[in-house]
């Protein structure tokens, strides 16, 4: 049987707001890193997992990049040659949560975009809110070789009613292999404003993964809604400002950062 790459991440999400009021959050979720040539072969190996097609976890492409259903490959490969990358055929892998009987919510997917030497070209950081507007940073890796790969970008999309517009997102990745990191700094021109992160191990792709995703996680989607709706009426009982939310003129957008922008 082929050798898969795409796998399970559980681990936990973590945000601590520093000003101008203290405020922690932590949970505990799965996500499925999920490489887009594999998709087809991982719904035929498993009646529990679906390619655009309902089961108790699925994938679909309309949840993603342009959202019109379209396969998610040459999307990304554009992308990639908007920010100047050309694309050699190497693989792409999204990090993410599945859909979990029919429902997802991902306020942050990242799109990790290998050469075929192996080597990491680019990060797309794909970050939705809850008005179903998306934003997607392209971002390419100047340094590979790096254990851990530090990338910053402005904020484009409004997330939270609690943090301005006008704030830097500075990424530090750890790529998966046995596990995957993820922390987000994000300042403003006082300094730290909110530390987020993610820490997952690896456990593989299997009949008996996708089973403990539906037992120890059926709620998940649930979770992560409930859990920023709640997290957001504390924030506000704390007596946060509120920024107000303005329609963007299009949903889906994305923006390229045509070299790494490291932060500190």
């Amino acid at each position: 049987m082929t050798t898969l790459t795409s796998a399970i991440y559980q681990g936990d999400v973590v945000h601590q707001r520093k000003r101008p009021r203290v405020h922690r959050l932590r949970y505990t979720v799965a996500s499925m890193l999920l490489d887009l040539d594999e998709l087809p072969g991982l719904a035929e190996r498993s009646r529990l997992f679906g390619y655009n097609r309902f089961a108790p976890l699925a994938f679909y492409d309309r949840d993603h990049g342009p959202t019109d259903g379209t396969p998610l490959r040459p999307w990304v490969e554009s992308r990639l040659r908007q920010a100047g990358i050309e694309p050699d055929g190497g693989a792409i892998r999204l990090l993410c949560y599945p859909r979990i009987f029919g429902y997802a919510f991902n306020p942050l997917s990242v799109f990790f975009c290998y050469r075929r030497s192996g080597d990491l070209s680019a990060i797309l950081y794909e970050v939705c809110n809850t008005y179903k507007e998306r934003h997607t940073y392209v971002i390419p890796v100047d340094d590979a070789a790096r254990p851990v790969i530090r990338q910053s970008c402005d904020k484009e999309l409004y997330v939270s009613p609690f943090i301005a517009m006008d704030t830097t997102y500075h990424f530090r990745i750890v790529p998966p292999s046995e596990d995957v990191r993820i922390a987000i700094r994000q300042e403003d021109a006082e300094g730290l404003l909110l530390a987020a992160s993610f820490a997952g191990s690896r456990r593989p792709f299997s009949e008996a993964g996708l089973r403990h995703i539906l037992m120890r996680f059926p709620l998940l989607t649930l979770k992560v809604i409930a859990g920023i709706h709640w997290e957001a009426l504390k924030l506000w009982l704390k007596g946060l400002p509120v920024f107000r939310h303005s329609p963007t003129a299009n949903p889906v957008q994305f923006s390229i950062q045509t070299t790494d922008k490291t932060g500190p």
